[in-house]
């Protein structure tokens, strides 16, 4: 493709334009945007520049390049966010059957538990661990959440954790809770699902870009990475398992997404113990 050559639609994007902002992603973000991703770029930031009255993406690229905030909007709004709850529910299951009864006596010991869902998007990935961690009988679960239990969720973009942090949902996605959850943490109402307080209790939000330095000095018990290592290349994937290694207490457990595998020098330190689950060597 040349460098004049655009996409159709209301504002050209010229292939020069394509590559400016799939560099400045890249170097903020870690995600590789190739050609594939035009379409996909061009639908995202069309609405932007339409929102700022801006004649086309020529203007809007030479903004993103001088101004910060417009450049952390633009990679916000090209953050991919589709997710649902209990997406690849195996994941939860073997967290239900091997991980969750030593964090439950651990914390009736009064041990900490730690969880990071570290590419939470809008919450449903914490909300489903919450649900699984305290299990389905609510008064249990409830005296549960009162032990010294914390699930972090991080995302790169904000608006994604108001989201979160709200609780609420369209009531058609209660179909991919299990029963037995739906029944004891969501209340329906107003056509939206609601989380229990007990769910929102152990949770906690921050806005974090993977590649930026992390506040967290603690280990985790168990590290959820899904479906966000699609975006970036090898090196990138290699350096950010073994970040991921530092903070999993031996014998603990990364669960990555069903297209991604652990790569680089970490591979060493991880045991393959199910479909995209890793078990902390000691």
């Amino acid at each position: 493709m040349t460098a004049t050559a655009a996409s159709p639609g209301e504002y050209p994007l010229s292939a020069q334009e394509f590559a400016t902002i799939a560099r400045m992603t890249h170097a903020h973000s870690g995600i590789t945007l190739n050609d594939s991703k035009r379409q996909l770029v061009y639908s995202r930031l069309a609405k932007q520049i339409r929102k700022l009255g801006l004649s086309g993406f020529g203007p809007f690229v030479q903004l993103m390049q001088s101004d910060a905030d417009i450049r952390r909007e633009a990679i916000f709004a090209l953050t991919t966010n589709h997710t649902k709850l209990f997406r690849e529910n195996h994941h939860f299951e073997h967290f239900e059957a091997h991980v969750r009864p030593g964090l439950i006596a651990a914390a009736e010991r009064g041990q900490k538990v730690r969880l990071w869902s570290s590419a939470s998007s809008s919450g449903e990935e914490p909300y489903s661990l919450a649900m699984t961690l305290l299990g389905d009988e609510r008064t249990a679960g409830a005296r549960l959440a009162t032990r010294d239990i914390a699930i972090l969720a991080t995302d790169l973009a904000p608006h994604v954790l108001t989201v979160a942090k709200a609780g609420r949902y369209p009531a058609d996605m209660a179909r991919d809770i299990p029963d037995r959850y739906r029944r004891a943490w969501v209340r329906e109402t107003a056509g939206e699902l609601e989380m229990a307080p007990e769910l929102k209790r152990i949770l906690s939000y921050r806005q974090l870009n993977l590649l930026d330095p992390w506040p967290m000095k603690g280990k985790f018990d168990a590290i959820f990475c899904r479906n966000v290592m699609i975006y970036f290349d090898e090196p990138t994937k290699a350096r950010l398992i073994e970040r991921f290694a530092t903070l999993l207490e031996p014998g603990s457990f990364l669960y990555i997404g069903h297209s991604e595998r652990v790569i680089g020098p970490a591979t060493a330190l991880f045991e393959l113990v199910g479909n995209t689950i890793y078990r902390r060597r000691g």
